[in-house]
């Protein structure tokens, strides 16, 4: 089984959702609602949350393979889709200047810094992160260095 950060699984016609989100306890947490199978890592920072969710996928497959159970069709050749909150992208994401990308998203960097500690955002405000993160990775995407 391998575990990287491409998990896009289909299932069904679905895929499988590994949900990153902190907690109002400053936790970081990573669970699959979109499968039945409960599967479920925490941490200090999304880092060590991806660790424990990791461990908890094999964990699951040898509590199946010890028990001699047949392994879940939605478990077989599982792999996930990483779907962060503003939180926990932040904190995975650290060397972004949360104030500088702000002003690129033309959102006021004082409210970025309360989304960035995990406050309410809205729908649009949510959009417009993702669509200026997009166009940033299609703008790096495109340069080319030279000695």
């Amino acid at each position: 089984m391998q575990i990287n950060n491409t998990y896009i699984h289909t299932y069904k016609n679905m895929k499988t959702i590994a949900l990153i989100e902190k907690g109002v306890d400053g936790m970081y947490t990573i669970f699959t609602p979109k499968i039945e199978s409960f599967i479920f890592g925490s941490g200090n920072t999304v880092e060590e949350a991806k660790a424990d969710f990791e461990n908890s996928v094999k964990e699951v497959f040898e509590a199946y393979r010890e028990n001699n159970d047949k392994l879940p069709d939605e478990l077989i050749d599982i792999s996930f889709e990483y779907k962060y909150d503003i939180a926990s992208f932040f904190n995975y994401y650290d060397w972004i200047n949360v104030t500088k990308f702000a002003k690129k998203a033309r959102i006021n960097g004082s409210l970025m810094r309360h989304y960035k500690g995990g406050e309410y955002i809205s729908l649009k405000q949510i959009a417009k992160i993702e669509n200026t993160l997009h166009e940033l990775g299609n703008e790096i995407s495109k340069i080319k260095l030279t000695v």
